[in-house]
């Protein structure tokens, strides 16, 4: 089954590092910022209305997800995407998402099914009631 493949992909620890990395908007935006180009940790941290320290342990985050990956360049650390990281990913949300459709489609049978084999309540309802009425009458002219 596909879940059995996903586990066999990423470990717990793994997936809760991946679920965990993208759960921040400031971390997409740096993964969305740096598979265009790359980009130092200043030039990162010069983007965000935080301190360098915080953006420099968002990169970390991301870094432990195996999403981005830093070079040191002479003083700079050079934050560029992980490719193949990213590809993992996108494999696993793919497979998760023909899970979540799945799952989504057995229940629309089952509504559809249901709703098919329901017998309509509106016009049983409505039935009772004139008999009941009608009865009623029927017992005030007998009287």
């Amino acid at each position: 089954m596909v879940v059995d493949q996903l586990r066999a992909q990423l470990s717990d620890e793994e997936l809760d590092r991946l679920f965990q990395a993208f759960a921040d908007t400031t971390r997409r935006d740096i993964v969305r910022r740096v598979t265009v180009g790359e980009y130092s940790v200043s030039g990162l941290a010069a983007l965000y209305a935080m301190s360098f320290a915080a953006v420099q342990k968002h990169v970390a985050v991301l870094e432990r997800a195996s999403l981005v990956s830093k070079e040191k360049r002479g003083r700079e650390q050079i934050v560029r995407a992980n490719h193949d990281g990213l590809q993992r990913a996108r494999r696993l949300l793919d497979e998760y998402e023909v899970i979540w459709r799945q799952r989504a489609d057995r229940i629309a049978d089952l509504l559809a099914e249901t709703a098919t084999t329901e017998p309509d309540k509106t016009q049983t309802g409505t039935g009772q009631t004139k008999n009941t009425q009608s009865n009623k009458t029927e017992g005030t002219t007998e009287g």
